[in-house]
């Protein structure tokens, strides 16, 4: 009787360890077998992986940057080259006045006394600046005639095409003070370059009345004139 009870005691305390042991697991049995498997790796994606743009999702800064800065940048830079080049000053197309540029003609005027008009016409497709004042040579004189100071203008007279420039020429003087005066029947008139007394190029030789000029030691000229008036003010 004492046996029986024994292994049956026995028997109840091995079923109590194996519930305990089947709890420990959550699954009501213990595999000691099952449990030393590697386990499986899982298919599933990650769940960090990148969406893509069809999922809505958006590229990277850096191809949106280099997209943006290369169509930008460069549409803009041509444009403003293009725009800073057709502002682009145009060559100069300024030209010295001289013989074989303008028409110069020589007429003796009745007021004031004894003086003597020249004027220069531009006959060229191009501005002409007609600079300081005319040099003067009466037949085969061999000085030359001085110019009034006074009449120096404040800026180099310039001729657009068609447009004329004028000098006064005092001939002799009035009241015959004067002396070694004779008359003249050839004219020519020289013209001074970008620096006083150089050289401004071909000279002209206005035609002269046919009765020939009269002057004398009084001779003097003004600078080159815009006005008709101004030079024949003096």
């Amino acid at each position: 009787m004492r046996i029986r009870r024994t292994r049956s005691l026995l028997a109840v305390t091995a079923l109590t360890a194996l519930a305990l042991t089947a709890c420990e697991n959550g699954t009501g049995t213990r595999d000691e077998g099952a449990s030393a498997l590697p386990e499986t790796p899982s298919t599933s994606a990650p769940a960090s992986a990148p969406a893509s743009p069809a999922d809505g999702g958006t590229t990277t800064p850096a191809k949106n940057g280099n997209k943006d800065g290369n169509k930008n940048g460069n549409k803009d830079g041509t444009k403003d080259n293009a725009k800073d080049g057709s502002k682009t000053p145009a060559p100069a197309t300024r030209v010295l006045c001289n013989g074989s540029t303008t028409k110069v003609t020589a007429q003796p005027v009745p007021r004031p006394l004894n003086h003597m008009l020249l004027t220069v016409t531009n006959t060229g497709s191009k501005t002409c600046d007609l600079t300081y004042y005319p040099v003067l040579r009466f037949d085969e004189m061999q000085w030359v005639p001085r110019a009034a100071e006074e009449t120096h203008p404040q800026a180099v007279v310039t001729l657009a095409p068609g447009e004329s420039g004028y000098a006064g020429v005092l001939l002799s003087a009035a009241d015959g003070s004067g002396d070694g005066g004779t008359t003249a029947e050839k004219l020519t008139v020289a013209f001074q370059g970008m620096t006083p007394n150089s050289d401004g190029g071909a000279a002209a030789t206005p035609a002269l009345p046919a009765a020939g000029v009269y002057y004398d030691s009084s001779l003097t000229v003004t600078y080159w004139q815009q006005d008709r008036e101004d030079a024949l003010s003096w």
